[in-house]
C-alpha cells in the first residue's frame, strides 16, 4: 500500500497566509491550482507574444507540485521562512527532508517521475522555474488583491512587496499578466461581464 497521494489529497487543509487576518481563507490545494494555471499561461504567453518554446503543460505540472512538502511542513510565512541565512538554510534542511518523505510513500518505480516535481527538477524544466516562481508570486498578488476588495487593509503591504518581487523578475510574460489580467481580479462578476 503506498500512501503518496492520499498525502497529496492533504494539501486541502493546509491553509496559507497564517499571520494574517483573512477575509476568505486559502488553503494550499486552491493556491496550487491558480498557481498552475498561471504558469500555464506565463508559457503560453512566452510562447505567442515573445516567441518562446516553453512546454506550458510541465510548467502546469510544475506548480501544481510546487508547495507540495508543505503536507509535511505546513505553510512557513515568508517572513519568518526568509528572516535571516540560518533560518532560510535550517528551512531548506527540513523541505528535503520532507520531500524525501513524501517520494517514500511511492514505489521505487514512480519516484524518479514525482523527484523531479517536488523541488528536484529535470535539467530540462530550469526554464521553466521562473515561470513557477513568477506565478506564485502572482497568485499571491491576486489573494491581496481579492482580500483588499472585501476591504481588508491587511494584505497592503504584502502586495506591494510581492509586485515588486514579480516586477523584479524582469520577465516579460509576467509583466503582461499583471498589466492584461490581473485588474479584472478587483472587479466584481458583474463588472467582468
Amino acid at each position: 500500500m503506498y500512501h503518496f497521494f492520499a498525502m497529496l489529497s492533504r494539501m486541502k487543509n493546509i491553509d496559507r497566509w497564517g499571520l494574517m487576518r483573512n477575509t476568505r481563507r486559502e488553503n494550499l490545494c486552491e493556491h496550487s491550482f491558480e498557481t498552475a494555471v498561471i504558469a500555464h499561461a506565463l508559457a503560453v504567453l512566452r510562447n505567442t507574444r515573445f516567441g518562446g518554446k516553453a512546454d506550458a503543460q510541465r510548467a502546469a505540472v510544475l506548480a501544481l507540485f510546487h508547495d507540495s512538502t508543505e503536507i509535511v511542513t505546513g505553510d512557513m510565512p515568508t517572513p519568518v521562512k526568509y528572516y535571516s541565512p540560518r533560518i532560510r538554510s535550517a528551512y531548506r534542511e527540513v523541505e528535503t527532508v520532507a520531500r524525501n518523505k513524501l517520494l517514500s510513500f511511492l514505489p521505487e518505480d514512480l519516484t524518479p517521475v514525482y523527484r523531479s516535481l517536488l523541488g528536484e527538477p529535470a535539467e530540462s524544466d530550469r526554464e521553466l522555474l521562473p515561470l513557477v516562481k513568477a506565478a506564485d508570486k502572482i497568485s499571491g498578488v491576486i489573494k491581496c488583491v481579492e482580500e483588499k476588495r472585501m476591504g481588508n487593509r491587511e494584505f497592503e503591504s504584502a502586495e506591494a512587496a510581492l509586485r515588486k518581487s514579480v516586477e523584479n523578475m524582469r520577465l516579460p510574460e509576467a509583466d503582461l499578466f499583471l498589466k492584461e489580467f490581473l485588474p479584472s481580479y478587483s472587479l466584481t462578476l458583474d463588472e467582468q461581464d
